[in-house]
C-alpha cells in the first residue's frame, strides 16, 4: 500500500527551528509559572545544601588529621565531641537537601502531567477542527503517533531535564564559589573545563539534532504503516501482499534504525568525552592541591573538599551534556506537535448563524463547483432543486462525483464556487454542528464501536431512552435479530464488530439514523455489500426511515431507485440527465445505457 507523508532525503537532513520551538514549549508551560517558580526554589535550596556538605565534611577531615598529628606528637588527641556535632549538622543538611529534592520532584511531576494532559486535549480538540482535506493527506497512524510517542517524549523530558538543568546550573555556580573560597588559583585552573566542555557540547548537538528530528519523523511513519496494515490485514492476506507489506515496513524501520542509531551514537559520545575532560580537571586539582598542602597554603581537609568540588563541578557539566540529548529529542517531538496544532483549521462559523429550528428539508444546488485541489475541479456547475420530502437518487459511473456531492451538502469541504441552500439559506450561514444535526447518513461501510448494541444505536441521539432505542430498532427491522444475540441489546460488540454480520451492522446503523430523526437523509450505497434477502430487509427499513424526509440515495443497483421522485444522472462532475425512472428510460440517453448495461451483466458500467 502506498504510504502518505513519507519524508524525502532532503527533508530528513534539513535542520528545524530549534530555538523557536523551545520558546513555544516554554510559553506553553507558562500557565504553571508559579508551580515552576516553586520547583526552581526547591531545586536551588536542595542544591545549595548539597554544595555546603563537602565544606563541612572537610572540617571533619581537618580535625581528624590535626588530632592524629597531635597524638603522634604526644600533645593531645582527636576532638570527637566537635566531630560528632559537625557530623550531626552535616546529616541535618543532607536531610534538608533530600526534602527539598523530594518537593521539587513532586511539584515537577504534577506540572509535567498537566502539560501532557493539556497537549493531548489540545490535539484532540484540534482534530475536530481540522478540515477533512488534512486527513486526505495524512494517515491515522501519524496523528496517533503525535498523541502517544511525541507527547510522551515531551513528558519524560520535562520530568528528567527541567529540574536537572536548574540544579546543574546552581551546582556549577555554587561549587565554583566554594572552590574560590578554598583556592582562587586552583579554581581558575578548574574553570578552563567549561569552554572546552561547551565547545564539545555544541559540536555534538549541531551534528546530532537532524538525526533526532528524523528519528521522531520515522517513528510516526512506522506507526502509521503498522496501523494501516493492521486495519486492512484481511485485504493484505486476501491478495497475498504480506511480502510487500513486510518489505515496506523493513524500509521504514530501516530508516528509523539508521536515524536512531546515528542520533544515539553521536549523543552517546557526549558522556565519555565529558568524563575525560572532567578527569583532566580532577588530576590538575590533585597535583596542585598536594603541592599547596606541602607548602602549607591549604589544609588537608580543604584538599579533600576541593577534590570533591571538582567532581561536583564536572558532574553537572556532564549532566547538561546528557540532558542536551534529551532536549533535542523533546524539541523534535514538540516541533511535530506544534506544527500539527498550527495546521489551518476549518473556516470559522458565521458570527450570526441562521436558525435551524424551521428547517424543513428543501435543498438547492446553484452552479456548484468543487475540487479536492483548487487546480483540479471535479464538480462543474452542479445545479438542481430538491423539494421537501422528495426521494432523490444520484447515479452514475465510478468517479462521477456522487459521494462528493453529499459531502459538500454536509459541508465536509468548502466549495470553490456556487452555493448550496437549505430552505433558501446558504449552508455557510449555519453553524456546522447545527447543520449536520439536520442530517443522518447511512454509508456502504457501517461504522460501529466497541460497546453494547444499545449504545451503538443511542449514538444517533445520546439523550434517547431505552424505550426509544428499542422503537428505533423495530422501525429499522433490527429488533428481531438483536433479541437473538446472547445478551440482547446489552450484547457487547468486539473491536471490529465481527460478532454480527455485515447486514446486521447495516440494520444497526439504520436504527441509529431512525433515532436521530433527521430532516434530511443520505443513503450512500447502503445495500451494495449484502445479499438479496438482507437487501430486501434493509430496503424495508430504509423505506420506513425515508417517510416524510428529504432523502438522497446514492446507488449502483439501479433497480433499487425506480420509485425515486427524481434521478440525477452524473458523469464527470456534471448532471447530464435528470427525471423519473420512466422519463430517463424513454430518452434512451446516458441513464438508459447504464440501466441496459447493468441488466446485461456488465457491472462495470454501473
Amino acid at each position: 500500500m502506498q504510504m502518505r507523508g513519507i519524508a524525502t532525503g532532503k527533508e530528513r537532513g534539513s535542520a528545524k527551528d530549534f530555538k523557536a520551538t523551545l520558546f513555544k514549549l516554554i510559553k506553553y508551560m507558562g500557565a504553571y509559572k508559579f508551580m515552576l517558580i516553586a520547583v526552581i526554589v526547591f531545586s536551588i535550596a536542595s542544591t545549595v545544601f548539597t554544595i555546603i556538605g563537602p565544606s563541612i565534611l572537610g572540617t571533619i577531615t581537618t580535625k581528624i588529621y590535626e588530632g592524629v598529628m597531635l597524638m603522634a606528637q604526644g600533645a593531645g588527641g582527636i576532638d570527637f565531641e566537635a566531630i560528632i556535632k559537625t557530623a550531626v549538622l552535616l546529616i541535618g543538611i543532607y536531610l534538608l537537601s533530600a526534602l527539598f529534592l523530594y518537593l521539587q520532584g513532586f511539584v515537577m511531576s504534577s506540572v509535567s502531567m498537566k502539560v501532557t494532559y493539556n497537549l493531548r486535549r489540545d490535539i484532540s480538540d484540534k482534530i475536530s477542527r481540522l478540515p477533512l482535506s488534512y486527513f486526505d493527506r495524512k494517515n491515522f497512524g501519524e496523528v496517533l503517533s503525535l498523541i502517544t510517542n511525541d507527547v510522551d517524549a515531551i513528558t519524560n523530558s520535562l520530568n528528567q531535564s527541567f529540574t536537572q538543568i536548574i540544579s546543574s546550573v546552581v551546582t556549577i555556580v555554587g561549587v565554583f564559589i566554594m572552590m574560590l573560597l578554598i583556592s582562587p588559583v586552583m579554581a581558575l585552573v578548574t574553570l578552563l573545563i567549561i569552554p572546552l566542555s561547551t565547545f564539545v557540547m555544541m559540536l555534538v548537538v549541531k551534528r546530532s539534532q537532524k538525526y533526532f528530528m528524523a528519528q521522531q519523523k520515522y517513528l510516526g511513519h512506522v506507526n502509521g504503516h503498522i496501523e494501516e496494515m493492521y486495519s486492512s490485514h484481511t485485504v493484505v492476506k486476501a491478495f497475498g501482499a504480506e511480502k510487500k507489506a513486510v518489505g515496506e515496513f523493513d524500509k521504514l524501520n530501516g530508516e528509523l534504525y539508521a536515524s536512531a542509531w546515528k542520533s544515539q551514537f553521536l549523543s552517546g559520545l557526549m558522556h565519555p568525552i565529558m568524563m575525560f575532560i572532567g578527569n583532566l580537571g580532577y588530576v590538575a586539582a590533585a597535583i596542585m592541591g598536594g603541592y599547596f598542602a606541602i607548602t602549607g597554603q591549604i589544609t588537608v581537609g580543604n584538599i579533600q573538599a576541593f577534590i570533591q568540588y571538582v567532581r561536583s563541578f564536572t558532574m553537572p557539566i556532564s549532566q547538561v551534556a546528557n540532558i542536551s540529548n534529551i532536549i533535542q529529542q523533546t524539541v523534535a517531538a514538540a516541533e511535530r506537535v506544534f506544527e500539527f496544532l498550527e495546521e489551518e483549521e476549518e473556516a470559522a462559523d458565521d458570527a450570526d448563524p441562521a436558525d435551524v429550528s424551521k428547517v424543513s428539508g428543501s435543498v438547492s444546488f446553484e452552479d456548484v463547483r468543487f475540487g479536492y485541489r483548487s487546480d483540479k475541479i471535479i464538480i462543474n456547475g452542479f445545479t438542481s432543486k430538491v423539494k421537501k420530502g422528495q426521494k432523490v437518487a444520484i447515479v452514475g459511473p465510478t468517479g462521477a462525483g456522487k459521494t462528493t456531492v453529499v459531502k459538500l451538502l454536509m459541508r465536509f469541504y468548502e466549495l470553490n464556487g456556487g452555493a448550496i441552500l437549505i430552505d433558501g439559506e446558504d449552508i455557510t450561514k449555519f453553524r456546522r454542528k447545527d447543520l449536520r444535526a439536520q442530517f443522518a447518513m447511512v454509508t456502504q461501510e457501517p461504522w460501529l464501536y466497541s460497546t453494547s448494541v444499545r449504545e451503538n444505536i443511542r449514538y444517533g441521539r445520546l439523550t434517547a431512552t431505552d424505550e426509544e432505542v428499542e422503537n428505533a430498532a423495530k422501525a429499522a427491522q433490527a429488533h428481531h435479530f438483536i433479541m437473538t444475540l446472547p445478551n440482547g441489546y446489552d450484547t457487547e460488540l468486539n473491536e471490529e464488530s465481527s460478532n454480527v454480520s455485515q447486514g446486521q451492522k447495516q440494520l444497526l446503523t439504520i436504527a441509529r439514523a431512525v433515532l436521530a430523526d433527521p430532516k434530511i437523509l443520505i443513503l450512500d450505497e447502503a445495500t451494495s455489500s449484502v445479499d438479496t434477502r438482507t437487501e430486501a430487509l434493509i430496503q424495508k427499513a430504509m423505506d420506513n426511515l425515508m417517510k416524510g424526509r428529504t432523502s438522497f440515495i446514492i446507488a449502483h443497483r439501479l433497480s433499487t431507485i425506480r420509485d425515486a421522485d427524481v434521478i440525477l444522472v452524473m458523469n464527470d462532475g456534471d448532471i447530464v440527465e435528470q427525471g423519473t425512472h420512466e422519463e430517463l428510460l424513454s430518452k434512451k440517453g446516458f441513464y438508459y445505457e447504464l440501466y441496459s448495461a447493468q441488466f446485461a451483466g456488465d457491472d462495470t458500467a454501473a
